[in-house]
């Protein structure tokens, strides 16, 4: 909440931010609990040792 409420209101951070990720904004908060809950449910039961990203395509930039 407090990084909300300073770096993404600022407008330098944001532009440069826009220009590297691919999905042109920040993440929001609680875009991670559907993974969070598949890691944590009987679906990922036979899931093992994976590296997951969850950084909006930031990482293939």
């Amino acid at each position: 909440e407090m990084t909300e409420d300073t770096l993404f209101k600022n407008e330098e951070f944001m532009r440069m931010y826009n220009f590297t990720d691919p999905m042109s904004r920040p993440g929001r908060r609680g875009e991670l609990n559907g993974t969070i809950l598949y890691f944590s449910s009987d679906a990922s039961s036979y899931v093992t040792g994976q590296h997951v990203v969850v950084d909006g395509g930031a990482s293939i930039v």
